[in-house]
């Protein structure tokens, strides 16, 4: 079993950590939302369980079931309806479990990060696939810790605070603090403008460039037909659509028309990309918002890549009311890239890109919603 074990991540805060334990901890659950990641999870993967708050490991679950929905109430705030049995292989109290800054420096997924505080990318939304070594070594820290308790006082206002979103009658949201206008942020600095040309452009050819061997059809923003990158023209690429598919209005693919990146099969659009390399991330947004307005039935992906430095601005952007109050929210249907996981991520499936599916983006995005479990 454990050759082919997958370890997944399961974020809690104090309260629901508390209410799960309290409940038998026979049954996790995720949002509705993720119900696509949770089919994913088998019987025999583990489950690691993270605090939010205080940024610690307090738990491993193995999975006992086949996922399932269910509505009966387990935590009080909200329902976490996609379900999956569990059994308790290890837990920890709030005061003896692991810090994340412990094991920062030892794992793969976090060691060898651009910037120091990128770490928390990885645990914005769960269910989320984790690096089986790096799952190993959280799995021996918590052992460890269950072995051998040492007691680090928790910060109480931590552990039972919500994640920084606002509740209104029409969902939650964040008002982002300290945001520059586009006139103050904006820079006559011809180098840096130069700079962020190149990145944007860096990126629709990576795009492109993967969707194509992929053996999917691409789409590039009708404006940008005639760019290159690197000596290779966009128009070289083989599989470059000249038209898109005609099953929306003319209002709606005016819109589409205008995204830096699609990736098509046959006449079904499976993801949706808009990079952002300049200081205002605000075009892409709207067209993303202009599209779920359009069409809320719309079931497609959507990626907002942007510098690795501005995704603390790309996630509160996205939780902002004028797009947290569209139904569904975008932080429901936009998950974030940044520039250094797609160039290092490409890098590596680059020979095996015709075996990858369009999932394969859900192990290089993370999710942007601002309050989980």
């Amino acid at each position: 079993m454990s050759s082919t074990r997958t370890y997944w991540l399961d974020l809690f805060t104090g309260k629901t950590w508390g209410e799960f334990i309290d409940a038998g901890a026979s049954v996790t659950g995720f949002r509705e939302t993720r119900w696509t990641t949770v089919q994913k999870m088998k019987p025999g993967d583990y489950v690691l369980c993270y605090l939010t708050g205080v940024s610690r490991w307090i738990g491993v679950l193995e999975i006992t079931s086949e996922p399932f929905m269910d509505h009966t109430p387990i935590w009080e705030d909200e329902v976490f309806p996609c379900r999956i049995k569990v059994k308790l292989v290890e837990a920890l109290t709030p005061d003896t479990s692991v810090p994340i800054h412990d094991l920062l420096p030892l794992m793969k997924t976090t060691k060898d990060l651009a910037h120091p505080q990128s770490w928390t990318g990885y645990f914005r939304g769960s269910p989320a696939k984790w690096n089986a070594a790096d799952g190993e070594l959280i799995i021996q820290a918590i052992r460890e810790a269950a072995r051998n308790p040492v007691v680090r006082p928790v910060d109480q206002a931590k552990l039972s605070r919500r994640p920084r979103a606002l509740k209104a009658r029409t969902g939650s949201f964040t008002v982002p603090e300290d945001i520059e206008t586009e006139t103050e942020s904006a820079t006559d600095d011809e180098q840096t403008r130069s700079d962020e040309a190149s990145a944007h452009v860096e990126a629709q050819w990576l795009l492109l460039q993967l969707g194509s061997d992929m053996g999917l059809d691409v789409w590039v923003a009708r404006n940008d037909k005639n760019r290159s990158f690197g000596g290779h023209r966009f128009s070289d690429i083989r599989s470059l659509k000249s038209a898109l598919p005609s099953q929306f209005d003319d209002a709606t693919n005016r819109t589409i028309e205008h995204i830096d990146v699609l990736w098509l099969k046959g006449h079904s659009i499976v993801a949706a990309f808009e990079i952002e390399s300049t200081t205002s991330i605000y075009s892409g947004l709207l067209r993303m918002s202009d599209l779920i307005a359009m069409q809320p039935n719309l079931n497609i992906p959507l990626y907002l890549v942007a510098p690795d430095e501005r995704r603390g601005r790309v996630i509160a952007e996205i939780n902002r009311p004028t797009f947290s109050r569209l139904s569904p929210p975008m932080s429901e249907m936009c998950r974030y890239i940044s520039f250094s996981t797609l160039r290092e991520r490409l890098a590596e499936v680059r020979r095996m890109a015709k075996y990858l599916k369009p999932e394969f983006l859900d192990e290089l995005s993370e999710s942007c919603e601002v309050e989980e479990e």
